[in-house]
């Protein structure tokens, strides 16, 4: 059974959200052993981005795996 386009996104919005925490708790623990000094709006707003990213990459390839019906 093939999944719906809302089921799609939801699952590809839910994935994203947990993985934007882990990423933002991530970098706030990385970063500093990198030397790289970032503060939390700058931290915040850089997960922001690469979860958009993240957000349209996970939902492209959910529908085009649909599509090939993997």
């Amino acid at each position: 059974m093939a999944q719906s386009k809302r089921g799609s996104l939801i699952e590809a919005v839910t994935n994203t959200v947990v993985g934007y925490a882990l990423a933002v708790a991530t970098q706030f623990a990385v970063f500093p052993v990198f030397g790289l000094r970032v503060g939390v709006v700058e931290n915040l707003g850089l997960g922001l981005i690469f979860t958009a990213v993240s957000l349209i990459r996970g939902y492209a390839l959910r529908r085009l795996f649909n599509r090939w019906q993997f």
